[in-house]
């Protein structure tokens, strides 16, 4: 049943600079709702990432209608809750959870997010190969919503390898045999060599956020042949992007993916048809200009 006012959240760790609240709230201003957005963040309740489960029953009995789940949380989640749609149990991540008919439902709309933000941005790049760099929650996210969009097979490189290994399996599981694999980190000069005006890099780490800055690779590893896409958006232009775009790629920055999974939580949260690019218009003047794919 639709209502006219809203209780929803975001949980994780160091989350004080989120644009969660800002794009929700200006969302159902426009559409003449009422939604209040808080923030719980781990560090500042001192409780570890293990307390998800606690802070979600504590959310429920306050009357939230759903919380929006983010790092270090979303695979920590799933065990708390009482169904997964089927990409967020593809996943074994959630970012988004719905409280509905007493049960706590968990989504995964970074998927749908990405390729949005791909579909828009870089819409006629090559997909035969693509490199990805980086298999946490983010990384799994969007190594599905590459595939999902065509791409023929994706490469895992992670600092952890066997992290990237049980990435690989997963989404061979999902999309069939052969269409992803893991590697190691440096095997990336050949796989992006052979990727050469057939594919690109997807970066899905924290290096080039502003507490973590610097190239998540050697620069010379970039050339004209690749597109690169990137998942960061604070800032929108990190040293990957303008390195990447000084070489001659095409790039899509992280704006959109941001935009777009908040658009889709916020149909989600509350039964009404967000208007996607008022949001990501929000986004841009929030972060300054989004960096145009070239």
């Amino acid at each position: 049943m639709l209502k006219d006012s809203y209780l929803v959240g975001l949980i994780g760790s160091g989350i004080g600079p989120s644009l969660s609240p800002a794009l929700h709230e200006r969302e159902a201003d426009r559409q003449g709702l009422r939604c209040l957005y808080r923030l719980l963040d781990l560090d500042t309740i001192g409780v570890p990432p293990e307390a998800v489960g606690e802070l979600l029953r504590a959310a429920r009995l306050l009357g939230f209608d759903g919380l929006n789940i983010t790092h270090p949380c979303k695979r920590l989640v799933v065990e708390h809750l009482d169904a997964l749609d089927p990409q967020a149990e593809a996943l074994g991540a959630v970012n988004t959870v719905v409280f509905e008919g007493g049960r706590a439902v968990g989504h995964n709309t970074d998927v749908t997010g990405f390729a949005a933000s791909f579909a828009r941005g870089l819409p006629d790049v090559p997909l035969e190969r693509v490199v990805q760099l980086g298999a946490g929650g983010a990384g799994a996210a969007v190594a599905h919503a590459v595939l999902t969009l065509g791409a023929g097979r994706v490469t895992v490189a992670d600092a952890l390898p066997e992290r990237a290994d049980e990435l690989a399996d997963s989404l061979n599981r999902t999309f069939g045999a052969d269409r992803a694999a893991a590697a190691p980190l440096d095997r990336l000069p050949k796989l992006l060599a052979a990727a050469d005006g057939s594919g690109g890099l997807v970066h899905a780490t924290p290096t080039g956020m502003a507490a973590h800055p610097g190239l998540p690779l050697p620069a010379e590893l970039l050339h004209p042949g690749l597109w690169v896409a990137e998942v960061v958006y604070r800032p929108l232009e990190t040293e990957l992007l303008r390195t990447a775009r000084a070489a001659g790629c095409a790039i899509l920055d992280g704006g959109g993916m941001a935009a777009f999974q908040a658009a889709d939580a916020f149909r989600l949260f509350t039964g009404r048809e967000p208007d996607r690019a008022r949001m990501l218009a929000d986004l841009t003047e929030l972060t300054g200009p989004v960096a145009a794919p070239q």
